[in-house]
């Protein structure tokens, strides 16, 4: 009977960690279409979170404003390219399953008719180590697996720097420059007068 209590809390867990990754994917949302509508211009940084790239798309936004406070700025993470996003989330759901299974001694290998290792044990009897490790051991892996080191810059929707491509951040006299070659023939964009350069 204590084993099928177990058995349950641990369906449970794996289940209630599936709805988590599952939930926050679909949260995806579809632009609002730009025909028949005055936009400013948009500009979008897609960005590497976890390099800490965060604090120069705040730099980036605070100069953009003080030269072009016409320009919307947008910013985002940017996911990481192929399997290495859903490979994060399943490390995710394993730490929480092993954290979980510790701290409730419960045994995995119990519930799957296998004799449990020793190494099972001595997480047991290490609770507080153990969780910590996983934990951390976990994060570190899931970091590596979601860091690009990106930071994309598009101007309405037109890429207009890549990080990923040329290896570094864009100077700001070069982005006003950009700027300014995209918005000559598009539209008329006024500069901030009070501007120092």
């Amino acid at each position: 009977m204590n084993s099928l209590n177990g058995t349950n809390i641990a369906l449970l867990v794996l289940c209630l960690c599936a709805c988590y990754a599952v939930a926050f994917e679909g949260n995806k949302e579809i632009p609002a279409t730009k025909f028949g509508q005055s936009v400013a211009p948009t500009m979008t940084f897609l960005y590497c979170y976890s390099c800490g790239y965060r604090k120069a798309f705040e730099d980036y936004v605070n100069i953009l404003g003080e030269k072009y406070p016409q320009i919307q700025v947008h910013g985002a993470n940017y996911d990481p390219p192929g399997m290495n996003y859903y490979l994060s989330k399943l490390i995710f759901a394993l730490k929480i399953i092993i954290i979980v299974s510790v701290v409730s001694s419960v045994s995995p290998f119990t519930c799957l008719g296998i004799n449990t290792p020793g190494w099972w044990a001595h997480l047991q009897s290490n609770k507080i180590y153990a969780c910590m490790m996983i934990f951390f051991l976990g994060n570190m892996i899931e970091g590596q697996l979601i860091s690009s080191g990106a930071f994309e810059i598009t101007l309405n929707d037109v890429p207009v720097w890549s990080k990923i491509q040329t290896g570094r951040f864009p100077a700001p006299e070069v982005l006003f420059q950009i700027i300014d070659n995209q918005l000559q023939f598009s539209e008329k964009v006024q500069e901030n007068p009070d501007f120092v350069k």
